[in-house]
Formats: C-alpha cells, structure tokens, sequence
C-alpha cells in the first residue's frame, strides 16, 4: 500500500479509516435470491453502475461497474501517491464490511456518495432485499482526543496549501500535518479552468502583435496613475515597450512589469500594488518551479477567458487534476515526513502568551477532536468564500452587483466557506477587501460548476463568440471578467451562449474531448451542448431549447463579426483578439451563466506571506496563502491569475514558515 497510508496507519488517526461494525448483527434479514445485479444511479457527472453479488442473507462483493465521475472528488485522482479516499474508491468495501448501505459517505464527494449507495440499493432491491433492513447505520466507536505536533501544519489541501507543504518540506521541514475537512486533497483547485499566466518569450515569439494589442498598451501607458508606484510601473513598462518598438519586433511584447500593471489596472488599481509585483515578477519561476515538479502543459500560448493577454498556459490534465497529482506524487518522496488528517475541519488557532500562532484545534466527521502543535507555524490555506452564499451577500456592498442570494457558485459546496477567514479574525487578523467579489460566466446551467464545456472556452477566446438568446453579440469576448457577467446577468433569463465553428484550431466532433474528460457527444446528450452543421439548423435547435432567434439575425451577427476579423477592428464592443473568421460547420453553442466563482478579499498580508493584525503587525507563526488572502487581486481577478496565486504564494509561505 501507499507509504503515506501506511503512515496515517500507524498514527492510526486518519478518520476515512474506520472500521465499520456490522449492522445489527445477529438479527435475520428477508432472504435475497442468491446471485449477481446490477444497479445504477446519476452521480455528478452520470450513471454510476455497480455490480452486487448477494448469497440469501449477505452481500458478498460490491463492484464499480462504470463510471465518470470527477477524479480526485468522486474517483481516485493518482496512482501514484496518496491523495485520499474517494467514493469509487472506498465505499463498495465499506458497503460490504458494515453489511449495510447506511454507511458514511466521503467528506466533499456527496453526490457521488449518494450514487453509489443508490446503485447498491437498486441492485438488492432487484435481489428481493428489505431495504429498511439493509439500510442501518453502523455504530461509530466513542470520539476520542488526539494530540499531534509537527514542524509545519497546514490548513487546507487544496492547491496553495500543498504548494506550501512540498515547499516547506524541500526547505528542510522534518514534519508536516496537511488537516482537511474534505476526504481527499485537491479543494477548488480540482475543478478550476487550470489556467497559468506569465510571460513566455519562447511561446510569445511564435505569435503576432496586432494593432489592436498595441493600442491596449498604448492605453494603459496614457491612464492617469493613482499614485507614485503605479506612474513608476508605467514608466518601467513605457521604456520596455519602446525597446521593443526600436528593435522593429512583431511577436508579442510581455514582461513582468506589464504583467503587473495590467492586472493592478485590471483589478481597478486598489490592490496592494507591491503584492501583485509578488505575484507577477515570480510568475515565471512559479511556472518553472512546478513544471520541475513535473505539471505538464500544453506547447502553445493563449489568452485565457478574461486574462487580457496572450500569456496563458494551460494543463494538459484535465482541470486542475494537473497540479494536485503533481504535487500527490512528490510529496509521496516525503512519506515519512507527512501526515494528511482527513475528514477534519480545523476550528481555531491556538497562540501562547506571546501571540505566537503555535497549532490549531479540529473535529473530524465522526466527533474526534485533534490538536495539532506546530514548532514553526501554521500555514492557512482554506480558500475563500464563494460557496458560502450567507457571507457572501454579507460582504456585497462593492455596488457592482446586486443581490446574490439566488447566484449559484462554480465552487465546490464542501470548499470555500470561509473558514479560515472566520478562524483569523478570531484572534486579531486584519481582514481587507471583502466586499470584492467575483463572478464567472463559465457556469453551466445546471449546477454552475466550471465542467463540461468544449476546451476552447476557457483557452480560445479567438475562437468564439458570445450570443443571447436572441443570436446577439453583447459584450466584448476578450474583455474583463466582471464586465462581461454583468452583461451576461443583463441577457434574457441571464444567461448566453458560446458559438464556435469548426475552423482554426479545430478537433473533429466526434474526436473532440471537453475539459474535464467527456466526449462532445456526451455533452450534446446531455443537453450542454448543442451541435448543428449550419447556422439554419442552429437557430432551430436553440429555439426548440427557449431561445427566440431568426436564423437570419443568427447569419447576421456571425457576418458583422468576420468583418471585424477581416479588419482587425470591433468598433461596437472593442474586442481587440481576433484570429479565425467563423464560416464552417460543425457549429457548437454552449450555454452558460455568471455565477460566484472568487472572492479577492480575506486576510490581509504582506508580501512574504505573514498575517498582519489590524494594526498592521506581523502576526508570529502565522502565514496565509491563495483565495483565504485579500488585495493581490484588487476588484477584479484577471483569468489564469488564481492558479498563480496558488503556486507563487504557495511556495512562497512554505519558504517563509521554514525562516
């Protein structure tokens, strides 16, 4: 078995480890007729099919038959490493040991959860079984209090909280507790656009500059400054860019420099200026650092949905699983030196008579209570509060949006409730920027997750157009992320489509796999998709849908953008990416909607990572890292930057625990 689940083993504390008893035991069950079935139940992506063979009074073996669900959530992530327990993983065993469907699900994976106890009680069912008998929760043993100390604990797995473990480990931590209150590793990052800016000149040299690129440059270097700092950064980039002019290049011009001012511009110039210098002047190390990792990424650049600039990176893995089982794999070298506490949400932060931040206390599912003792500190990387809809549309007093009670979220629901924010504050943190919060019009409109989208919407906006359910173009497709989910809110029934063709960058249909692992095929099966070979017959199947459109009006919008291709200009909405005229079939529409995606405010920093208090002192033995952090982002995120948050400020609080 694993190394590192051999260690939770021996610790004997990791709560998906349990051992379920028997369900009443000794008491007779309405005989089963003996023999194999199936049974099947939706999960969160599709059926999940089980195999159950039952004698006349047991169940004998309970085997996943098919499935899609999500890895490193519903399924097992690595096969490699160790990253935690997973439904597909775990539960058929638990059924069979507890004799029982009534058993636990695992922490953050509810709907798969679900499934696979559903698809076990229709396969007994079909073998004659009572259900009610076959549906008794186990008895959980007495909870008891664990006491574990370690250099380094780190709250939160996702992302920044694993960049921060593999960093604090190869900066020479000899012990680290990773606590978190889902039953794998991965958070947000799993299911995020896994998207990575920074500037690439290897890549960039093989793309064009346009004019309309030159004017965006051109602008940002004509904005009033709001201060000193930024008027300097101006002045860093004016003289790179004129640099660039003298040489006679056409490929695309980047630096770190322009990297900063355009997403301190982007954010609406309120961030912490010297945290978004962090962020982008380390950018590319960050990119280096976890590619020697191992993260894999595809050998071309992009721009991004809402990046602003062709300097987006993208996993090959699908979503985040990229990142996560890079860092699962190399911190399966440090087993003997890491502890994952699952299934256990961690509750407070515990400081001496000094203030010093020296561990903190949690509880898992089954009442167990733990306090971790940190030598060196404590790394908080919980996340946000995108999921948590209560804060939320407490902190929305910005007046960009209105009410978000009834917004869905592209967060996992287990994920990204604020806990770690909630746990700062308690003992003095200074918490800035709440109020900015971020939607993303990537949702699907079923559940709002970011899944189950053709790869080109996240990584080609060149390649699209965004219309309403009138065939309308309504907002700028490479513009700002804010910008166009208000717009989008705006639509009828707030919601639009992506309408790509079948030239450029183009997969045929039929070979063609979403981001996230699913045939297109599937995704038109299920209704996230709508495929069509001309624009005619487009028109009607979104109407059959609830759209109210013309094909004429359809042809029209789809003409009125190959002229701005053809002229490298959008004078109605300002597009400024353009690079494939939309003429042939297959047609794909994808619809989508803004919902809550980030929130850019949480405890505040400074730049090596240490919590301030709310008079702006360091806060001894605490760091913090990604979306739990405030003011590197300001009012509004650029595309991609969220991932690199994660891994700058990831290894940057690892590094900064171990000093």
């Amino acid at each position: 078995m694993r190394k590192v689940l051999a260690l939770l083993l021996t610790v004997a504390m990791a709560v998906s480890l349990i051992s379920f008893p028997m369900a009443e035991e000794g008491v007779e069950k309405t005989p089963m007729t003996p023999g194999t079935y199936e049974g099947s139940m939706q999960g969160q992506n599709d059926l999940v099919t089980v195999a159950v063979t039952v004698t006349e009074d047991a169940i004998e073996s309970v085997e996943i038959v098919s499935h899609q669900e999500t890895p490193g959530i519903g399924a097992p992530l690595t096969e490699e490493g160790y990253e935690g327990e997973t439904p597909i993983a775990v539960l058929p065993a638990r059924i069979v040991e507890a004799q029982s469907i009534g058993v636990d699900g695992v922490s953050g994976a509810t709907f798969t959860s679900a499934a696979i106890k559903g698809a076990v009680k229709d396969a007994l069912t079909q073998a004659g079984a009572n259900i009610d008998e076959w549906n008794v929760a186990p008895e959980k043993p007495e909870p008891q209090a664990f006491d574990m100390t370690a250099d380094v604990v780190v709250i939160g797995g996702g992302g920044s909280g694993l960049a921060a473990t593999l960093s604090a480990l190869e900066a020479g931590a000899e012990s680290v507790i990773v606590v978190e209150k889902c039953g794998a590793v991965g958070g947000d990052t799993l299911v995020c656009g896994a998207i990575y800016n920074c500037p690439d000149e290897a890549l960039q040299s093989v793309e064009t500059m346009t004019d309309a690129k030159k004017a965006t440059i051109e602008a940002a270097l004509a904005k009033e400054p709001v201060s000193d700092e930024h008027k300097e950064l101006q002045d860093i980039v004016a003289e790179e860019y004129a640099a660039y002019l003298e040489a006679g290049r056409t490929d695309i011009f980047d630096s770190e420099a322009w990297f900063a001012l355009q997403t301190y511009d982007g954010g609406d110039d309120i961030a912490d200026l010297d945290l978004v210098k962090t962020l982008t002047y380390n950018a590319k190390a960050g990119y280096d650092w976890v590619v020697g990792e191992g993260m894999e990424f595809a050998d071309k650049i992009g721009q991004g949905a809402g990046s602003l600039w062709q300097r987006t990176h993208t996993s090959i893995k699908q979503m985040g699983t990229g990142f996560i089982s890079t860092y699962v794999n190399q911190l399966a070298n440090y087993s003997d030196k890491l502890t994952y506490v699952l299934s256990t949400k961690a509750e407070s932060l515990i400081r001496d008579d000094e203030g010093k931040v020296i561990g903190a206390t949690g509880t898992d599912v089954n009442g167990n209570t733990y306090t971790f003792n940190a030598n060196k500190g404590v790394v908080l990387a919980t996340g946000g509060f995108s999921a948590n809809s209560a804060m939320a549309q407490e902190y929305n007093t910005s007046g960009k949006w209105a009410d978000l009670s009834g917004v869905k979220t592209t967060n996992r629901l287990a994920c990204s409730q604020g806990d770690g924010i909630t746990m700062a504050t308690e003992i003095g943190a200074d918490l800035i920027q709440m109020d900015q919060l971020q939607l993303l019009y990537l949702g699907n409109l079923k559940d709002g997750q970011l899944t189950k989208y053709p790869t080109r919407v996240v990584n080609g906006t060149d390649q699209e157009i965004f219309i309403n359910k009138e065939g309308k173009r309504f907002v700028q497709e490479d513009g700002r992320r804010d910008q166009i989910c208000l717009a989008s809110l705006e639509q009828t029934d707030g919601m639009f489509y992506f309408l790509e063709s079948a030239d450029g960058d183009y997969v045929d249909i039929d070979e063609a796999i979403s981001a996230d692992g699913f045939s297109l095929r599937f995704l038109e099966e299920q209704g996230y998709i709508y495929v069509a070979d001309t624009l005619d017959e487009m028109a009607e199947k979104l109407n059959a849908a609830g759209a109210n459109m013309t094909a004429e009006d359809l042809k029209e919008t789809v003409e009125k953008f190959n002229e701005c291709v053809e002229n490298d200009s959008d004078p109605e909405f300002g597009r400024t990416l353009f690079s494939t005229k939309l003429e042939n079939g297959p047609w794909v529409a994808t619809p989508r909607q803004a919902c809550l995606h980030h929130t850019m405010g949480g405890v505040h920093i400074d730049t090596e990572g240490h919590v301030l208090d709310t008079e702006g002192n360091v806060i001894p033995g605490l760091v913090a890292a990604g979306e739990v952090t405030g003011a590197i982002h300001g009012g509004n995120r650029l595309g991609g930057n969220a991932v690199v948050d994660t891994v700058v400020f990831g290894k940057l609080a690892g590094e900064t625990i171990m000093k």
